[in-house]
């Protein structure tokens, strides 16, 4: 994530960042399917066993949230600056080297909980943040008290221990990381832990006590889309980029690209053949094969290493 030490401290001082800043108002907006069960947590972990089922996280399986919050946020803005002229102000959501976590924090959103993700006691942490830069001077909000205790949940459960200590990541080892900004070869070392993840990672949040608070969005837009959820390892890895193209448009997902994709289900594939019989993995082992002639070298390598993974 270079672009974030690119723009030094911008990121810190919103004034750098857009000339004439006075306030900042933050926002949040629940992702959660409307059709999400009360069990959803749990229903989530499970996929865990599933080796040979591909698990996207839970935000990315709907539209892009960039363009739905963006755009709402923006609506917002305009509406102000009716009541409040002239009014300069610019919209963000995770589209700018802005400190979205410290600000939601900062302005009473949440507490920045042990994962460094912002918790809210009556929505947990399942939602998006996004701001709007104004020229205009607000009262501030103030900070709320934080609510972790003892509780060390979320860094248990961890699977690469990218959660070092408590409010410190290291986003080298981060899934999410890993599996999304990260464009070169996934370390070694990691690649056994990531396990069925292909996309992003939600075990901090679905093992917080607080996310049993977890709002379902009205929105939508963030409904599940057909093929992201449940779908097999084997059945997604089998799609060309002119495929993925057509099934990610609108999605995060597409940003990755086709290389990036094929590279996160290898390693998913590997780590399923080191849990299934000989029988059971036949159909990774043939789709790997398949698509080794041809591969780019980055792909090729981590099929190579899937393949070495079944012995």
């Amino acid at each position: 994530m270079h672009y974030m030490a690119s723009h030094g401290l911008k990121r810190a001082r919103p004034a750098e960042l857009i000339p004439g800043t006075v306030s900042v108002i933050t926002a949040r907006m629940d992702y959660l399917p409307a059709s999400t069960s009360g069990e959803w947590r749990s229903l989530e972990l499970q996929r865990l066993h599933r080796p040979g089922e591909a698990i996207v996280s839970v935000y990315a399986r709907g539209r892009d949230y960039h363009k739905v919050m963006r755009s709402r946020l923006q609506k917002l803005g305009e509406r102000i600056a009716t009541h409040v002229e002239p009014l300069g102000h610019r919209a963000f959501t995770d589209s700018a080297p802005v400190l979205e976590a410290e600000l939601a924090a900062r302005s009473g959103q949440g507490w920045r909980g042990k994962h460094t993700l912002i918790l809210n006691r009556e929505a947990g942490s399942m939602f998006f943040l996004g701001e709007i830069y104004v020229d205009l001077a607000l009262p501030p909000s103030e900070p709320v008290t934080a609510h972790c205790g003892s509780c060390s949940a979320c860094i248990d459960i961890c699977p690469t221990q990218a959660i070092i200590a408590p409010h410190k990541l290291d986003a080298r080892r981060c899934i999410s990381y890993l599996t999304i900004e990260h464009d070169g070869p996934i370390p070694l070392e990691l690649r056994a832990l990531m396990g069925n993840r292909i996309y992003g990672c939600d075990d901090c949040q679905l093992i917080c006590p607080w996310n049993k608070f977890a709002q379902r969005s009205a929105l939508p837009d963030f409904d599940e889309r057909a093929g992201l959820t449940g779908q097999q390892l084997v059945t997604l890895f089998a799609w060309t980029e002119e495929a993925f193209l057509k099934f990610t448009e609108g999605s995060p997902i597409r940003r990755i690209g086709h290389e990036r994709w094929l590279r996160n289900i290898a390693v998913a594939m590997g780590n399923a053949l080191r849990t299934l019989t000989v029988q059971e993995g036949a159909p990774i082992r043939q789709v790997l094969q398949a698509r080794r002639d041809g591969a780019s070298l980055l792909v090729g390598e981590h099929i190579d290493w899937a393949l070495a993974a079944a012995g």
